[in-house]
């Protein structure tokens, strides 16, 4: 399939299943969300990327750490639903784009969290490209990948052809996914 059409019809099926998005999928990622963060030791002022926010049921658990939390995501309507969650942090910024060309500068980023992200996206390598070139040297990147479509060997070799390297691979039986940690090179 191309992989533009792809995207849209991810961006088509999220736009049409916003509304009700948090009550089907809410407990699911927020325990992803809170065995991600787990791993995560934030800087102080940090800039932090949601990179596939959806409707930001991670700004709770980040903003108070970040300098400027930004959320992005190709949904629209997701990122409506996201703006409620945003309110309450004024230190929220929402972008509506594709995680694979992202409107940020080189370096940007201290960390990184895609949770749930790169199953999918029809190149995940270029998605994890992406994401190096926008984190920081020695920034941290969180990653939640389906265990269902991804083996922690392919996990392995996806991240062998970008300039992350692994800190953690983690499996709890109780979450769908696994949890990659790394750093940019």
């Amino acid at each position: 399939m191309d992989e533009w059409k792809q995207k849209r019809e991810v961006m088509q099926q999220y736009n049409q299943t916003a509304s009700s998005y948090e009550t089907q999928y809410a407990k699911e990622q927020k325990a992803k969300i809170k065995a991600a963060l787990g791993e995560v030791h934030f800087k102080d002022n940090s800039l932090i990327l949601d990179l596939g926010c959806g409707t930001g049921l991670l700004f709770p658990h980040t903003a108070a750490q970040a300098k400027l939390l930004v959320g992005i995501d190709i949904s629209k309507n997701l990122l409506r639903h996201a703006k409620k969650h945003a309110k309450q942090h004024p230190n929220i910024a929402l972008v509506q784009a594709d995680a694979d060309y992202t409107p940020f500068k080189h370096k940007a980023f201290h960390t990184i969290l895609a949770i749930t992200l790169l199953q999918n996206m029809p190149n995940p390598t270029a998605t994890l490209k992406e994401i190096g070139r926008i984190a920081k040297p020695n920034g941290t990147i969180i990653l939640t990948i389906l265990k269902k479509g991804f083996t922690r060997k392919v996990i392995i070799e996806l991240l062998k052809e970008t300039k992350l390297k692994i800190t953690a691979i983690k499996t709890k039986p109780e979450i769908k996914d696994h949890i990659i940690t790394c750093q940019n090179a």
